[in-house]
């Protein structure tokens, strides 16, 4: 490719189509759009945005998936930025969380200066209210303990026991985990979640003195490096489907694709994607008998859209199920993830003015019913305006652990969220003073920082590499968050583009 017209037409000819309209196929048909590829984005449901999504509840636009990002890296800010809504970019209450399930059913502010829930001084009062003065003194031993200098702990659950004690691990470090990664202590690699902390401790010679020389002087709250929009995370979703309309994408949703498939000239690939579903309505349906006794018609066959690269951003289960059969040596199998409940609730409830929890509530695993809960009014400035009333997201479930709700119709969901925001909450919430509720279902990514995932995904992502015209992207292998999630798509996607687009060739001057 010699001349800069002839590129122009070559990228205008090379059909991509995306399979998965959450955000990281929103944003990797996007970066493909820009060079003027022309995209096609199918989604499988009813709407764009995957975990981020919104409802209405009682007159107010409500988060019930993902409510914020977090900062670091500066690509999700950087996004947001192109896409007009720096202005509508907010920050959290920093008041913090707190911890429930504390001896005696107690609670107390999370303290601050940790790493996961690691502290840096185990003697400082916010730490030593968790963790009592038996608990101070056995983390204090850390201090005393010989530096591991042959080899290094894996597992955060069993670096924290050995150096720390139980009480550090199962009131600090656990609920942190299980609130932000729905997995256990002992399940997730240090290296990943805290990189940098096994030779922190190493050069310092214990862990409180590792995780002080990384914190540095930071006192920030647990939770506060994160940002939101103002109307919330549903307007990223609707700016990126306008910026893709713009670019000429061809969005549909509803449109599950079935197969993917080589193409007939062996110079590309094909996606088979389902007829549409039919009203079943004479009125509106053609093939619709008109006596409902008659059989219907037999349904059209898949269609098959044509492209030069496919590039699938779905669940990983749907991912393996449609790369598997195309893509040598890949597993398609893969590792069950947890099952989330959010249970959001609108209530009439002025003693949670004073926000008596802080923005939040994680518990010590077994303590409560309940995993997590958020605060959302007291956390953001912009929702507390919205409404006259609180707002509060109550979460189940975690890794090895199927939610509470699961088996229970929505009236009894909301009746066991609102009993267990009373509990952690430290306030009496009746039914009467619940306005609306809502309740959503997630299967979520397993964790980047699991251990042995690093291995999965890259086994994965390297068999996909080798079959020239596809990719794969989203939280399976990127990591949960936007923060992990975005950036990935954006790789991916020029990735996917430097091979349509030059091959082997030299990338011109």
């Amino acid at each position: 490719m010699s001349e800069v017209g002839d590129l122009v037409t070559h990228a205008h000819e090379t059909r991509v189509v995306v399979i998965g309209g959450g955000i990281a196929g929103m944003v990797a048909a996007l970066e493909c759009a820009k060079v003027g590829m022309p995209v096609t984005l199918l989604e499988a449901s009813d709407r764009l945005g995957g975990v981020v999504r919104s409802v209405e509840l009682d007159g107010v636009t409500v988060d019930v998936g993902a409510e914020s990002f977090a900062v670091r890296g500066g690509t999700v800010a950087a996004l947001v930025a192109e896409l007009g809504l720096s202005d509508a970019v907010v920050s959290p209450n920093p008041a913090g969380a707190w911890v429930a399930g504390l001896p005696g059913g107690g609670a107390a502010p999370m303290p601050v200066g940790g790493m996961l829930g690691i502290p840096a001084n185990p003697f400082a009062d916010d730490v030593r209210r968790v963790i009592g003065w038996p608990g101070a003194w056995r983390a204090y031993l850390d201090r005393l303990r010989p530096p591991m200098t042959i080899g290094h702990e894996k597992s955060l659950g069993a670096l924290v026991r050995r150096r720390m004690g139980a009480a550090v691990l199962d009131r600090l470090v656990a609920p942190v985990t299980s609130g932000v990664y729905s997995a256990r202590p002992d399940d997730i690699d240090v290296d990943l979640a805290a990189p940098g902390l096994n030779n922190a401790l190493t050069r310092t010679g214990s862990l409180s003195g590792g995780v002080a020389q990384l914190r540095g002087a930071a006192t920030t709250a647990p939770g506060s490096a994160v940002r939101g929009l103002a109307g919330g995370m549903t307007r990223l979703v609707d700016a990126l489907r306008d910026r893709l309309v713009e670019l000429g994408v061809d969005v549909r949703v509803n449109t599950p694709a079935q197969a993917i498939v080589a193409d007939g000239d062996g110079d590309g690939w094909a996606v088979e994607i389902a007829a549409a579903p039919e009203s079943g309505d004479p009125a509106t349906d053609p093939s619709a008998p008109a006596d409902p006794t008659e059989p219907a018609a037999p349904a059209p066959e898949a269609t098959r859209l044509p492209a030069e690269a496919v590039i699938v951003a779905t669940s990983e289960a749907q991912a393996r199920h449609l790369l598997a059969p195309v893509v040598p040596d890949l597993d398609p199998g893969g590792i069950t993830a947890p099952v989330v409940e959010i249970v959001t609730l609108v209530v009439d409830a002025p003693a949670l003015d004073a926000h008596p929890r802080g923005t939040g509530v994680l518990t010590v695993p077994g303590s409560h019913t309940a995993k997590a809960l958020t605060h959302s009014t007291a956390k953001w400035e912009w929702l507390r305006k919205a409404t006259d009333h609180h707002i509060v997201r109550v979460s189940f479930g975690a890794q090895g652990e199927a939610p509470a709700t699961e088996a229970l119709d929505d009236d009894a969901a909301a009746a066991l969220a609102l009993a267990e925001a009373a509990k952690l909450l430290g306030t009496a919430l009746d039914r009467s003073q619940l306005r609306a509720a809502h309740r959503e279902r997630y299967v979520q990514s397993q964790p980047a920082a699991a251990i042995g995932r690093t291995a999965v995904t890259a086994a994965a992502r390297a068999a996909v590499h080798a079959t020239p015209g596809l990719a794969a992207v989203g939280a399976w292998l990127a990591g949960t968050g936007l923060a992990q999630v975005i950036p990935d798509a954006i790789a991916e996607a020029e990735r996917v583009r430097r091979e349509a687009l030059w091959g082997d060739a030299a990338i011109l001057d």
